[in-house]
């Protein structure tokens, strides 16, 4: 994610959270022409995957251990919000539910939701 704090409402990153994230990585390097640089998650590695041109980092390919254990093996969009306790209230107000609870995330912090179609996301406040 970026330095800069990014507007609420933005997408500001994507996930891929699955079993083998090595075999994923190298699928996506093969079939999209990604590179992939190695994340220290203290006993494994998660992926963060760049641009074949320019090398900018846009996406993670992660393991579900950790704190992606509960997490579905499927693409992950991180929006940002500006309050996470009040999105996170509205989400269940509004149908949708807390599938994780809070956890840190660099200088921000993010949950994990399920809104009312059955579909996953993460809020991020910075």
């Amino acid at each position: 994610m970026s330095e800069a704090r990014p507007e609420a409402g933005s997408l500001v990153w994507i996930d891929l959270t699955v079993e083998d994230a090595e075999e994923v990585r190298d699928f996506y390097t093969d079939v999209v022409g990604w590179t992939s640089a190695e994340v220290d998650m203290g006993g494994y590695a998660d992926y963060t995957m760049k641009t074949g041109g320019s090398g900018a980092t846009i996406t993670g390919v992660c393991h579900a251990r950790g704190v992606n254990a509960d997490i579905p093996p499927a693409w992950m969009p991180y929006f940002a919000v500006a309050d996470l306790d009040e999105s996170m209230r509205a989400c269940i107000d509004n149908g949708g539910e807390l599938m994780m609870s809070p956890k840190g995330l660099g200088e921000g912090r993010f949950c994990v939701i399920r809104d009312p179609a059955g579909a996953f996301a993460a809020l991020f406040e910075a």
